[in-house]
């Protein structure tokens, strides 16, 4: 705002300015200034049309042929006075327009504008001059200095957040609660002979709360909080980022206990000797820098480093060994009640409906972080208001989760009557592998309707919580992905596009599960060592660890595995073919089916597919009775023996 007060009075001064100027130049153009006495002629020879005398002494002429000009005379005097002297009668003036005026105070402005104006924009303008290079001066000097900005004690917190905002993440909470009671009471430790820690890092996916938790621990801990982000200490100039690292520790030292909060740590903290510019690189030069500071000959008592970063595999062993990052505390994605824990805080202040329940979309939403959620929130309360709704219902959050997902509907993606014939059997496909296989995720929604990329989709998504997925659940994916293509086979006697994705995420799978997972006839073995390239984004090189022949038993794998599923997906198909027209039929009716109506559409089979998995589940466990009794004998054997 100073700035433009600044510049705006510079504008009006230099208008002024030009301003004067023009009404200096503003007079009558060609007037010739002639003396009194050729006045009197062209007075007696009946050549002037008109006369202005002004207060001033001039007398501005006009003659018959259209020519100004211009003369003086005293001021004590009138002209009829001064003419008499001349011998000129009054008669002869009766013919020439003689009129008074006084002068205006425009000779008045010019002058102070010709005399005093330009000195003063001079001055203006070399006194900004000045100011100019005083401030770059002032910047060259300011360019090693932290750019970290300060929050908590003495400090501006622009909005309150305290743990009790932060929903789940409850052992995260745990291990920095203690740290902000180290700062708040650190003789109850010290008495304990306990020592502060050094730096604590939050390692977790992107949108699960790191930087939501650093805010919480600003306003908690009352001491002062100074946070940076990793790119702002990487400059063109080598040397600089080093530079801002040890101003930024400085201030942290006169300010302790304090906290500083490094956010997007891998931005700086990469693995050293990896790079191009070798031991001048100024990446590398910051982190010893930051190595330094946090644990090096000089000690920081009072100061925590608090740092953040979602890919922990790339940083350099040095930061996280003991005495620099002392604790590391995983993030993970909220479980199904942190998930209803977060939408409940992202609830508030909005207009939810009485009947919301808010533990449907807890289940629905496996494998959503806690920015994913906020977002959902938010894209219910516009689909609300779009819809000139006053209260948020179960409608608006259900189609909020699959906008979040998947994109917004295209309506104007119209399909034809095959094209949509094609695409419903496609996805009943897909549902009915999904529902008749055994270990595969409840299908909670089916739909037609073109959504983002697909033309169409089937939402899967699990009844209960899991970490560790089995190899059968990964072959009911992989039949449950080759369901549409073998229900556009089957029933068409011919296949399309449609089915292009699938059939790349599902050798995706069958290539992890050999490579990466060993559960395949190869063995408990993994094959080709992935390592990111430093300085080339997302680059992935794979160097091959086994030879020509094991590679050709990997793609034999590989094709066995997608095989089997299109052959397990086939037969569910053919021996259901009424079931997959049923549903196909209704989706073409209705293009949207939900869980409970899909449900009642294979009720029969449904039941059918219990039985069968509760008999497969009885031999596995009679077999693996068997098996531990064998177990039992040949160990009594050898005891005896």
């Amino acid at each position: 705002m100073k700035n433009f007060l600044k510049n705006f009075l510079l504008l009006i001064l230099i208008f002024v300015f030009f301003g004067a100027i023009v009404s200096l130049f503003n007079k009558p153009q060609n007037v010739e200034n002639i003396g009194f006495n050729t006045l009197v002629k062209q007075i007696e020879n009946n050549e002037v049309k008109k006369i202005e005398v002004y207060d001033t002494g001039d007398i501005f002429i006009e003659l018959k042929n259209g020519k100004k000009e211009i003369t003086q005379k005293e001021i004590t005097s009138s002209l009829e006075e001064i003419l008499a002297i001349y011998d000129i009668k009054a008669d002869t003036l009766k013919t020439i327009d003689i009129s008074y005026k006084k002068s205006s105070n425009n000779e008045i402005w010019i002058w102070v504008a010709v005399s005093i104006l330009p000195l003063i924009f001079f001055g203006l303008f070399f006194w900004w001059m000045m100011r100019q290079g005083q401030q770059g001066a002032m910047q060259a000097f300011q360019f090693g200095k932290s750019q970290a900005k300060r929050f908590g004690a003495g400090g501006p917190v622009d909005e309150k957040v305290t743990f009790k905002d932060v929903a789940d993440l409850l052992e995260a909470k745990e291990e920095l609660q203690e740290v902000v009671q180290f700062l708040k009471n650190p003789k109850k430790f010290l008495d304990m002979g306990a020592k502060i820690p050094r730096g604590v890092l939050l390692i977790g996916p992107p949108g699960t709360g790191k930087t939501l938790l650093a805010r919480a621990v600003a306003n908690e801990a009352g001491v002062p909080f100074f946070y940076s982000t990793g790119s702002e200490f990487v400059e063109m100039f080598v040397g600089v980022g080093a530079s801002r690292v040890r101003d930024l520790f400085d201030t942290a030292k006169k300010n302790a206990p304090c906290i500083l909060f490094l956010d997007e740590l891998d931005a700086v903290g990469r693995h050293r000797g990896a790079g191009l510019g070798g031991g001048n690189d100024e990446r590398e030069q910051t982190l010893n820098q930051i190595l330094t500071e946090m644990d090096g000959f000089e000690k920081n008592s009072g100061v925590i480093v608090l740092a953040a970063t979602n890919r922990p595999d790339i940083l350099d062993p040095a930061l996280l060994r003991p005495g620099r990052f002392d604790r590391r505390i995983i993030l993970d994605e909220p479980d199904i009640d942190g998930r209803e824990e977060i939408l409940k805080i992202h609830g508030r202040g909005k207009p939810l409906a009485e009947d919301i329940n808010l533990r449907e979309i807890a289940e629905r939403t496996p494998g959503f972080s806690g920015a994913d959620l906020a977002n959902l929130m938010n894209e219910a309360a516009i689909l609300a208001a779009r819809r000139n709704k006053k209260e948020i219902t179960q409608d608006e959050l259900r189609e909020a989760i699959e906008k979040v997902l998947l994109g917004p509907e295209r309506k104007s993606h119209i399909l034809t009557e095959k094209e949509k014939e094609i695409a419903a059997y496609h996805e009943a496909g897909h549902a009915l592998v999904a529902s008749l296989m055994p270990e595969s995720e409840p299908v909670q929604k089916i739909s037609i309707i073109s959504r983002g990329r697909a033309a169409g989709y089937t939402l899967k998504l699990p009844s209960e919580e899991r970490h560790l997925k089995s190899k059968k659940g990964f072959i009911a994916d992989l039949a449950t992905l080759l369901g549409g293509y073998c229900a556009e086979k089957i029933v068409f006697d011919d296949i399309t596009t449609g089915a292009s994705n699938d059939l790349r995420e599902a050798t995706k799978i069958a290539r992890q599960l050999v490579t990466e997972f060993g559960m395949s006839n190869l063995g408990p073995i993994t094959f080709g060592e992935k390592e990111e390239l430093v300085f080339l984004g997302k680059t992935v090189s794979e160097q091959r660890n086994y030879s020509e022949k094991i590679a050709e038993k990997i793609d034999n794998e590989i094709e066995k595995l997608i095989k089997n599923a299109q052959k397990n997906a086939e037969e569910i198909l053919e021996k259901n073919r009424d079931l997959l027209n049923k549903i196909a039929k209704t989706l073409m009716e209705k293009e949207t089916i939900e869980r409970g109506e899909f449900e009642e559409l294979i009720k029969e089979k449904n039941h059918k597919a219990a039985k069968r998995i509760k008999k497969i589940k009885q031999k596995d466990i009679k077999k693996q009775k068997n098996n531990t009794n064998i177990e039992k004998n040949t160990q009594s054997k050898k005891i005896n023996k």
